[in-house]
């Protein structure tokens, strides 16, 4: 059995400015995979990708084994995609919602439906449009996991909720993984709930992929350096040194602990050297803020 629920390899999507690409992405199976950056930089084409929903101009996509497009029925059936765009309210009410796309899945668990219905504080009779933001996000959730897909795709599903709400949202995501078979990936803009939930993730920029890994050796790999220098000191292009801030001789800079960089950087005259941890915020921050940094 492959352990990878989801394979991208040399993705390319084009558009009039923007390219997504050659991206490759891994997600094991079993993982809550984290899938980070900037606004603008490719995530939900990626995820749009994954599910068909427009058409790469080059590469692969497999999700368990199967190709996004010529398995694209079978793919469906397994894997489940929420986003915050996805419009439930030709419908009506809630329970018209679930009762129509409960026919199209054999796994529906309608227990668990009615469960989630009463953690998302969710009513059958609920008119969609009268629901505010938050609730409907939870519709989209409900609707996703009842069908206890294989692979659950979300972007940006906890918009628009409150702490207790975002608290339900992952512990149900968590529950989701327990059995080691069933994979989520996961887009959001939270940095702190995507390091404290999601085992593995990959960040993007600028549609090219920076890191990929487990989300604990990717935020143990780097550190915050800050340290001295005479005056007139320059450090010229080295691998896993991104200098974010010159202050006459004083300097901060984001290091990669696996290149040894940082005795090169005293051999280089920095003196005083501190390292401090990162969180994985204060790393997408300061990757995101590279190449503003002189």
């Amino acid at each position: 059995m492959n352990s990878n629920a989801i394979e991208i390899r040399g993705l390319i999507k084009k558009y009039a400015g923007f390219q997504l690409g050659p991206l490759d992405i891994t997600v094991p199976r079993g993982a809550i995979y984290g899938l980070i950056g900037p606004n603008g930089a490719g995530k939900t084409t990626a995820m749009n990708m994954i599910f068909g929903l427009g058409r790469n101009d080059a590469g692969a996509i497999r999700v368990l084994a199967l190709d996004h497009r010529a398995d694209e029925v079978m793919l469906k059936q397994i894997a489940s995609y929420v986003s915050p765009d996805l419009n439930f309210q030709v419908w009506g009410n809630v329970g018209r919602a679930i009762r129509f796309v409960r026919g199209f899945y054999p796994n529906w668990d309608d227990a668990y439906c009615t469960q989630l219905m009463q953690i998302f504080q969710l009513n059958d009779k609920d008119k969609i449009a009268a629901l505010s933001f938050g609730a409907k996000t939870k519709l989209g959730l409900l609707l996703g996991l009842s069908r206890r897909p294989e692979v659950l795709i979300l972007d940006e599903p906890t918009t628009g909720l409150d702490a207790v709400s975002k608290q339900q949202v992952f512990g149900e995501l968590l529950k989701t993984v327990e059995d080691g078979e069933r994979t989520v990936l996961i887009s959001s803009h939270n940095l702190a709930d995507i390091e404290r939930f999601a085992d593995h993730l990959g960040m993007i920029k600028n549609g090219k992929l920076l890191l990929e890994g487990r989300t604990d050796e990717i935020v143990e790999r780097f550190r915050l350096a800050e340290f001295f220098t005479e005056n007139g000191t320059a450090f010229p292009t080295y691998e896993g040194l991104t200098i974010l801030k010159r202050d006459q001789n004083r300097w901060r800079a984001l290091i990669d602990q696996q290149t040894g960089v940082q005795n090169w950087l005293q051999t280089r005259g920095a003196k005083d050297v501190s390292l401090t941890r990162l969180t994985l915020e204060d790393l997408f921050i300061a990757l995101a803020k590279e190449e503003r940094a002189q």
